[in-house]
C-alpha cells in the first residue's frame, strides 16, 4: 500500500479548495490502515486539527439512523411494507400538491399550497428510499420559526413539548404530517426529512428516546465514544470551527448564521437526518461493522449479513433514478437510505459499496467486499466542489493506494 499521492492531495485541499482543516481515516478488517489530518480546527487562531476534535455530521447521521431502522426490521417491530400511519397515525390522511408549480430548496409547499388527497399511503420502504413525497421543509406548521437565535429557539421548544412520554422528535414529526407531499408516495425521488420521521418511528416501537437507543444498541457495542446529539461543555470545546463558502468559492468565512442548523437548534430535537455530532474515530468504529458482516470490532453483532446485502442493493430506476441523478452522485443509485455504486466505470471502488455524506463535507464509504471503510471530515458549508470533486478523488486515491 502506498498512500503518498493521497497524502499529497489532502495536504493541497486548503490551497485548492479553501478547506481549513480535515481528517481522513481508512480501515480494513476493523483495523486502521491510514489516517491523515490537515490544517486547522480554528483557522483564525491557527489551532491545529486534532484527532479528538468533533464535527457536525449533518446528513452523515443518516447512515447511523439506517442501522437503527434495520435493527428494528430484524426484530420484527417494523416491516418494510408497513404503512407509516401504523406508527404515527397523523400520517393517515395525506395531501399532495397540485401539479403546475416547481418546489425545491427555499421554496417548499406550505399549508396554503393548492393540493388534493393522496391516493397512496406512505410505507416504511418509501421513507427508506426517499420516495415518500416528503420535502425538506424544516419549519413544520407549529408557529416555530427556526431561523432565530438559540434563546428564541429555546422558547419555541418549550411550546413544542408533547404529551407525557412523547419526545420533541416525535412531536415535530407528527406536526410535519400536516405538510403537503411533493408527489404521490412511490412515484418520484426527493431528498427529504424521511430519516427524521424514521427516527420517530424507532422511538415509538422501542419506547426509547432516539439518542438512548443509539447509545445502547449501536455506539456502546461498537466501542464508539463522542457520538451525540447533545454535546457537553467539554465536547463543545473540541468542536471544529464551522465555515461557509463565500458565494460558492473557495473563500471560507466563519459561519455565524445558526439558521443553517434548522431543527438542530432545538436542543431536545434529535434529528435522525442530520443531528449527530461526532469524531472521526468513533464514527469509523460504527461503520466498520457494516463493512465486516455486521459485527463490531468488539465482536458484537449490530446487523445480520442479510441486512448488509440489502444496503448494497439499489432501489432507484427509471423516473426515480432520473430524480436521484440531480444529486450529482455520479455512478450511484439510491438504496435503503444510502447511495449505492451501480456503475463501475465511475469509480475505483466495487459495485455495491454504499454510504452518504454531510453538509459540512463529511464523507462515508462502506465496502463490505473488501471489508473497507473511508470516513472523511471537514467543516465547511455551501461548497459543491467538495461533493463533486473532493469526495470522489479521495475515494479513488484510497483504492489506488491499496492496489499499489
Amino acid at each position: 500500500m502506498n498512500f503518498e499521492r493521497l497524502t499529497t492531495y489532502l495536504d493541497e485541499l486548503q490551497e485548492r479548495y479553501g478547506v481549513p482543516g480535515s481528517d481522513l481515516l481508512v480501515t480494513k478488517n476493523q483495523e486502521e490502515i491510514y489516517r491523515h489530518l490537515t490544517g486547522y480546527r480554528d483557522y483564525e487562531h491557527k489551532e491545529a486539527t486534532k484527532e479528538d476534535q468533533l464535527y457536525r455530521l449533518f446528513s452523515a447521521t443518516k447512515v447511523i439512523t439506517m442501522i437503527a431502522v434495520m435493527q428494528q426490521i430484524e426484530a420484527g417491530k417494523i416491516g418494510l411494507y408497513d404503512e407509516l400511519q401504523k406508527f404515527l397515525p397523523e400520517y393517515g390522511t395525506l395531501y399532495v400538491v397540485d401539479e403546475g408549480k416547481d418546489y425545491g430548496w427555499g421554496n417548499w409547499p406550505d399549508l396554503s399550497a393548492p393540493c388534493h388527497l393522496s391516493h397512496k399511503p406512505i410505507r416504511i420502504i418509501d421513507l427508506m428510499t426517499m420516495t415518500a413525497g416528503l420535502s425538506y421543509n424544516t419549519e413544520p406548521p407549529t408557529g416555530m420559526s427556526l431561523s432565530e437565535d438559540k434563546a428564541s429557539a429555546g422558547k419555541k421548544e418549550a411550546q413544542m413539548k408533547g404529551a407525557p412520554g412523547e419526545t420533541l422528535t416525535q412531536k415535530v414529526m407528527r406536526a410535519a404530517a400536516q405538510m403537503p407531499l411533493l408527489f404521490e408516495p412511490g412515484t418520484h425521488w426527493a431528498y427529504s426529512l424521511a430519516h427524521d420521521v424514521l427516527a420517530a418511528v424507532v422511538e415509538v416501537v422501542t419506547g426509547q428516546r432516539f439518542s438512548d437507543y443509539l447509545e445502547e444498541h449501536i455506539f456502546l457495542p461498537s466501542g464508539a465514544s463522542d457520538l451525540t446529539f447533545h454535546p457537553n461543555a467539554e465536547q463543545e470545546k473540541r468542536m471544529a470551527a464551522l465555515y461557509v463558502s463565500k458565494n460558492g468559492t473557495k473563500e471560507m468565512l466563519p459561519c455565524t448564521d445558526l439558521s443553517v442548523l434548522g431543527l438542530r437548534m432545538l436542543s431536545q430535537f434529535e434529528s435522525g437526518g442530520g443531528g449527530l455530532i461526532g469524531g472521526v474515530e468513533g464514527y469509523s468504529k460504527v461503520i466498520a461493522a457494516l463493512a465486516n458482516g455486521g459485527v463490531t470490532g468488539k465482536g458484537e453483532r449490530l446487523l445480520t449479513e442479510k441486512s448488509i446485502r440489502l444496503f448494497m442493493t439499489p432501489y432507484t430506476s427509471g423516473e426515480l433514478q432520473l430524480d436521484f441523478m440531480k444529486m450529482q452522485k455520479f455512478g450511484y443509485s439510491y438504496g435503503l437510505g444510502v447511495r449505492v455504486l451501480t456503475e463501475k466505470g465511475s469509480s475505483r471502488s466495487p459495485l455495491g459499496e454504499f454510504g452518504w455524506d454531510g453538509a459540512a463535507g463529511a464523507y462515508v464509504l462502506i465496502d463490505p467486499i473488501h471489508h473497507l471503510t473511508i470516513f472523511y471530515a471537514q467543516h465547511t458549508l455551501a461548497y459543491d466542489a467538495v461533493f463533486t470533486e473532493v469526495h470522489p478523488r479521495i475515494r479513488d486515491l484510497v483504492y489506488e493506494a491499496l492496489e499499489g
